[in-house]
């Protein structure tokens, strides 16, 4: 599809880092954009700015979690706007688990895949039927990770789970896709290649009350500056990719229906090179033995 002036796109977790980056670049091309996050204060900041700079806002306080909620949405937008054009399942968050799966606590799981996994499947629910029965071409981006959707990283094991669901469901929401001729295409975002200046780092602020940690963490969560000083400390130099660069890639994989949005990256080839050898040899995940999990 292309982009064009008048389309809607609607974007969760638009309030900052890779979701704003997408509403603002999308309005750079005209469109009408609908923003949803959970955080109001930095959300009505984001609308303030997009207004600003002329762009046509819709934003409205949505915990993607929360099904009725994400209806809610879908309603608001199609009574407003009456078409959706763009979707951007991007929501998601940290779970905040410490130490090895088996000492997990339960809520961690719970929140993590309401938010990463329940809030982009309520999101096709929500939006999707509408967008196919319109007849107007359109798209689907479904936020995951290289962490889980490539590899999983051992110390984020239960991020990792759900982002590899992300890659799975949108598999499937592809070849359904492709079984109806919609006019709809679907995409699955590995944003990179480097690490990301995002709120992912800080989750925990939104953590709803009944998925509250259920004992004190042995050790205080880590900020992202905090972890790039011990990076730097290490003698590790760490490279960032702007989100705007993120942006700008899934607007150009929109645009040419591609389903894989996975920048290119040795480190991402040569991960996905050793999963899929140690599957078609039958051999023992040797690639996770390298990661330390003190």
């Amino acid at each position: 599809m292309r982009l064009e002036a008048g389309q809607v796109a609607v974007v969760t977790g638009a309030a900052g880092g890779i979701g704003l980056a997408l509403v603002r670049r999308f309005a750079a091309s005209g469109l009408k954009v609908v923003l949803a996050d959970v955080e109001e204060r930095a959300l009505e900041k984001a609308a303030a700015g997009l207004r600003e700079d002329g762009a046509v806002v819709h934003a409205r306080v949505v915990d993607v979690g929360d099904r009725r909620q994400v209806m809610d949405l879908a309603d608001a937008t199609y009574a407003k706007f009456g078409a959706v054009h763009v979707l951007c399942n991007n929501a998601g968050v940290g779970s905040g688990a410490e130490g090895r799966m088996w000492q997990h606590e339960p809520n961690d799981w719970k929140w993590a895949f309401e938010v990463n996994v329940w809030g982009v499947f309520h999101g096709i629910q929500a939006f999707l039927p509408r967008m196919i029965d319109g007849g107007e071409p359109g798209h689907v981006v479904n936020t995951s990770s290289s962490d889980g959707g490539i590899a999983p990283l051992p110390t984020a094991s239960v991020y990792a789970v759900t982002k590899a669901a992300v890659v799975t469901m949108t598999e499937s929401l592809y070849a359904h896709l492709k079984a109806e001729r919609a006019r709809v295409g679907a995409s699955v975002l590995f944003p990179g290649p480097h690490m990301l200046r995002t709120g992912l780092w800080e989750s925990h602020r939104n953590r709803p009350d009944r998925y509250a940690k259920e004992r004190p963490r042995k050790t205080p969560y880590r900020s992202l500056a905090q972890w790039e000083s011990a990076m730097k400390e290490a003698g590790r130099e760490v490279e960032f990719t702007p989100v705007e660069e993120v942006a700008d890639f899934v607007a150009e994989g929109i645009t040419k229906d591609r389903f894989w949005l996975l920048p290119a990256s040795e480190h991402s080839d040569q991960q996905i090179k050793a999963r899929s050898t140690s599957m078609l040899e039958r051999e023992n995940p040797a690639y996770l033995e390298s990661f330390v999990l003190d």
